[in-house]
């Protein structure tokens, strides 16, 4: 089907007015993904050095919240969901957005033809670059080939040519038939050994079909949380980002209409993913479609309350840091690994002063760190430097 008479809200003019809150959420995003964490990680090394403490002790009731907080970013090892599984399904999400702005402009100034080839270029940029950053040393099997980045590229490709092909109502039949076959290949599909139906690692479908058939690197040594086979309802998610991005193109709809249709599919669909959670897992590494509308529904609620904030009540300057990240978020993803921020806060901050510190050092270092990062955000904001893939 043709994408130029889509649906009627994709047939309304598009706004010409970029939309920051998706800037905001995109940085705020990747904050967490190049080291946020690393603050909370340096108060609660103060917490248990100092447990006894009624103010900043474990046991007070700073130290919970701040116990809950560290607790929340690291991931589960298996089954369940906490704020850090979200944090991938979110950019995917952002991706998914920001491709029918992107998409969109290039099909009305260059063509459906020059769509497909910058999708296609595109692709191959953010794929190459999954290469680089997890490094093959020149061993075609040391080589990662599916990762982070590969797996955001795959997903751009993927949700990117169902965009351009298909109306709205094919792009949601297209986005149940992969919730849907998903579930049924991983319940039905017997798994040499262990049978149908048994999700627990290594003993899946998807972690089957990575042993089989994924060369390279797998970085959980058989199979890889990006597998070849979860790469598939991961576009799902990057879709789920399109039907928002829908919404919010719209200019015949309210600006708080659209925070309203959010809000309620943000609820309704973080409340399937739950319910049918209890049937089919939550699993990051199989990334099950229970976790696809669980991740998909909190997305779209943390979309609607940044667009709340920032360009419903132009609060912008409350999101700025989260902006100054957002425009140049792979940038500063590849910096992140290639400059090692800790390395370069230590350089300022030699280890007899550090040391001076005590108790305090790691939280230090974090923030001296997170400053680097921050600032190299800022100039390349302020200069206007926005480096696309």
């Amino acid at each position: 089907m043709s994408s130029d008479n889509r649906t009627d809200i994709s047939n309304k003019k598009p706004t010409s007015e970029r939309i920051a809150s998706i800037d905001a959420l995109r940085g705020f995003d990747m904050l967490w993904i190049i080291g946020g964490g690393s603050i909370v990680t340096g108060l609660s090394a103060i917490l248990e050095a100092q447990p006894q403490s009624s103010i900043v002790g474990a046991d007070s009731q700073f130290g919970h919240w701040i116990q809950l907080l560290h607790t929340q970013l690291t991931h589960v090892e298996w089954e369940g969901f906490r704020f850090y599984d979200l944090i991938f399904p979110l950019f995917v999400f952002i991706i998914g957005v920001s491709t029918v702005f992107s998409l969109s402009g290039a099909v009305q100034k260059q063509g459906k033809m020059m769509a497909h080839i910058r999708l296609l270029r595109r692709f191959l940029i953010l794929y190459l670059l999954g290469l680089f950053y997890y490094g093959g040393r020149g061993d075609p099997e040391q080589f990662r080939y599916v990762g982070v980045l590969q797996r955001l590229a795959c997903c751009y490709f993927a949700a990117g040519l169902i965009f351009l092909h298909f109306r709205l109502k094919g792009m949601i039949v297209i986005f149940c038939l992969i919730l849907g076959g998903y579930w049924a290949a991983l319940t039905f599909i017997p798994v040499p050994g262990f049978g149908a139906g048994d999700l627990e690692a290594g003993r899946n479908l998807t972690n089957y079909v990575d042993q089989q058939y994924l060369p390279g690197y797998k970085w959980d040594g058989d199979w890889d949380p990006e597998g070849l086979l979860s790469t598939i309802p991961a576009i799902a998610t990057c879709l789920l980002g399109i039907f928002t991005g829908l919404l919010l193109q719209n200019e015949n709809v309210s600006k708080f209409s659209k925070f309203f249709f959010m809000m309620v599919l943000g609820v309704t669909t973080t409340l399937l993913g739950h319910l049918w959670g209890f049937e089919f897992p939550i699993i990051k590494k199989l990334w099950t479609s229970s976790y696809v509308l669980l991740a998909g529904g909190l997305s779209i609620l943390l979309l609607a309350l940044f667009y709340f904030v920032v360009d419903l009540c132009r609060l912008r300057f409350l999101a700025a840091p989260f902006i100054w990240i957002g425009m140049n978020p792979i940038t500063l993803y590849l910096m992140a690994n290639l400059l090692d921020f800790d390395a370069l806060a230590r350089r300022m901050i030699h280890q007899p002063l550090l040391d001076s510190f005590g108790i305090y050092s790691q939280l230090v270092l974090s923030i001296v760190s997170m400053t680097f990062i921050l600032g190299i955000a800022f100039f390349l904001h302020t200069r206007k430097i926005f480096i696309k893939v």
